[in-house]
């Protein structure tokens, strides 16, 4: 008797959680908080971009003429230098034996023309008295002789004081006063002179940053110099600072700075408005993006709607 009402049972119960687990699976899950708060425009109606912090007067990438060793590196990341600072060395002892050579020979130079020149001086006093003891030809070549002399003399002087300007140039000093924003050799190292890649060392001044807006060529013509503008730190809307504008790019480029959002389109193109501001004690690093608003005009529609 047991077993008749125990089946139908077993059966209610597993509908039953059947059920339940289509009504669970069905729900909608919850929100979730925005893990970063997003920046609010300032202003009623405005223009909004997104901003690459630089240097105003662009980055030094500092490099090297020499191939070699890099001997000692006399700056670190956050230095600040003024031209002519040293900032790293080439190992030289290679260009001081070429140097000791090239003086052995500017001496070995002067010696072979002493004798060249001796000989003309004599012949030269000896035809003052006596014009026809010495011939004509003779002086020539003993000038020529002088000529060629004094000719290896001045290239061992060229020779040494080439060396002399690759030694002096194996101490790389700092082209313009700034920062040091990046140290990529480290002693012992060897780098390759006159070279296209990444920079050994690079030099900016990063006490007023200059923020590269990129706005939407739809909204170009929007965009005015005397305009109010602010600047966001991402991640904190509380950081924030007033921009002063610069200037315009007078040219519409492909957009090439990407925020990294997945509605963000990639085939549009930007006007590029600079602005400055003083950078102080705000957290804000040369090459961060930071979210832009510029005062601008409101817009209507077609329909007679606003828009912002």
């Amino acid at each position: 008797m047991k077993r008749i009402y125990l089946l139908p049972a077993l059966a209610i119960l597993g509908l039953a959680i059947a059920v339940v687990a289509i009504v669970d699976g069905n729900r909608s899950p919850p929100a979730s908080a925005p893990l970063l708060a997003s920046a609010q425009a300032p202003f009623k109606s405005y223009v909004a971009g997104v901003g690459i912090t630089e240097t105003g007067r662009g980055n030094v990438a500092v490099g090297t003429a020499l191939s070699g060793i890099v001997a000692q590196v006399d700056v670190r990341v956050g230095d600040q230098v003024q031209v002519g600072a040293p900032l790293f060395k080439i190992d030289d002892r290679d260009l001081q034996a070429r140097l000791t050579v090239a003086r052995a020979k500017i001496d070995e130079a002067t010696a072979a023309l002493a004798k060249p020149s001796h000989r003309l001086q004599f012949l030269d006093r000896l035809r003052q008295r006596d014009n026809g003891a010495i011939s004509a030809q003779v002086v020539s070549e003993s000038r020529d002789d002088v000529r060629a002399a004094t000719a290896n003399l001045e290239a061992a002087k060229a020779e040494a004081a080439q060396i002399a300007v690759d030694i002096d140039r194996s101490l790389v000093r700092a082209p313009a006063a700034g920062k040091i924003l990046q140290v990529n050799l480290r002693a012992g190292e060897f780098v390759e002179g006159g070279g296209i890649g990444k920079p050994l060392l690079l030099v900016g001044d990063d006490s007023r940053i200059y923020l590269r807006v990129d706005v939407d060529e739809n909204d170009a013509w929007r965009v005015r110099p005397d305009a109010p503008a602010r600047a966001f730190v991402r991640g904190d809307p509380h950081l924030q600072v007033p921009l002063r504008f610069e200037y315009i790019e007078p040219y519409v480029t492909p957009k090439t700075s990407l925020t990294g959002q997945s509605t963000e389109r990639t085939d549009v193109r930007v006007l590029q408005v600079v602005y400055s501001f003083e950078r102080g004690k705000l957290p804000v690093y040369l090459g961060q993006q930071m979210d832009v608003f510029i005062a601008a005009a409101r817009v209507e529609t077609g329909t007679g709607a606003e828009s912002r």
